[in-house]
């Protein structure tokens, strides 16, 4: 079972980014349903499918979250120059570089948030399988040395 969000330690720092980015979303039902989307995916629902993810938040049906991904007028690339922003904010150092290490779980369904047919290194062939990203910041240590992962930053309480 994944842990509840609205009990974590990164609950506040969570909404805050969501206030950041909600401006994305010309309207306040498109922002509400981009926050409970997002509440879904990171909260304690078993299978992550519409209906589930809906049913968390509180909608007697999914077709408000599937309108948010399929017909909302929202610019997928603003969002992720604000979440790129966010990052740099969070992780940023003027010497340093910002990993992401993505992460592949097998799956046996189809109806989990993420899940598709793709090739997966662990492996070795194609499978179902849904990824998990890593957040890393790296600074080298001195322009004659490697660079090496440091044990200190935060975004969104993933240790970096």
């Amino acid at each position: 079972m994944e842990p509840d969000i609205e009990a974590g330690p990164w609950a506040s720092e969570l909404e805050s980014l969501l206030l950041r980015v909600g401006k994305r979303f010309g309207r306040i039902e498109p922002r509400r349903r981009m926050q409970d989307y997002v509440h879904g995916l990171l909260g304690p629902i078993g299978r992550k499918n519409s209906w589930q993810l809906a049913e968390h938040a509180g909608h007697a049906t999914p077709y408000g979250l599937q309108r948010l991904l399929n017909g909302a007028t929202w610019s997928a690339d603003d969002l992720r120059d604000d979440l790129q922003t966010y990052g740099a904010e969070k992780l940023g150092e003027d010497d340093g570089v910002l990993i992401l290490d993505d992460t592949a779980f097998i799956k046996k369904g189809t109806t989990s948030a993420g899940v598709q047919r793709q090739y997966s290194g662990t492996a070795g062939t194609c499978i179902q399988i849904t990824v998990r990203v890593d957040l890393w910041r790296v600074r080298r240590l001195a322009s004659h040395e490697p660079s090496a992962v440091q044990g200190c930053g935060r975004a969104l309480g993933v240790a970096a």
